[in-house]
């Protein structure tokens, strides 16, 4: 199995241009949100809590960040928790507002990642290795835990691998 490490590296190589990391702290949580909304129905609340397709996925996602990394797995269940928690407003709302606001914050989302490829030059890590699917938020989250001086050992290990971040002159997507 890889280790954090690994995986951040590999996701990390495709997002050394310091814009396309900015959008990603935008169009990625905009995607993780949308994801649960569109996934939380069909739905019925089990003793105060909201039981869909989204709490499976949650599930099986907080499992595999819990075991690359129990810190960085926990900060990842309590914004899963999160992502649930609003979902399960939406689902419960009208089928007009559930269906827009999860398809408008997928869609705006996927938009603003590739504004910020378009800054970095190179395609998105999911299209080589799937795995960036789920690797993504918890880059967003590491990215976040570095810029505050946290986890500095990992960031190290990670720039060792990757390479340093920059700003890059604007070429076409490879």
């Amino acid at each position: 199995m890889k280790t954090l490490v690994d995986h951040l590296a590999q996701y990390a190589a495709y997002h050394r241009d310091r814009r396309n990391i900015a959008s990603h702290f935008i169009g990625i949580p905009m995607i993780v949100f949308a994801v649960t909304v569109l996934l939380s129905r069909p739905g019925f609340a089990v003793a105060g809590f909201w039981l869909a397709p989204a709490s499976l996925a949650a599930l099986a996602s907080v499992w595999f960040y819990l075991r690359l990394d129990r810190r960085f797995g926990l900060v990842m269940t309590a914004l899963l928790a999160l992502c649930l928690w609003g979902a399960a407003k939406l689902a419960m709302a009208s089928t007009a507002l559930w269906l827009s606001a999860g398809l408008g914050l997928f869609l705006v989302g996927w938009v603003i990642q590739f504004v910020g490829h378009y800054y970095e030059g190179r395609k998105p890590a999911f299209v080589d290795d799937v795995m960036g699917l789920i690797v993504g938020p918890l880059f967003v989250v590491a990215e976040a835990a570095f810029l505050l001086g946290l986890r500095k050992e990992v960031e190290h290990a990670v720039v060792d691998i990757a390479g340093p971040t920059c700003i890059r002159e604007k070429k076409a997507l490879a």
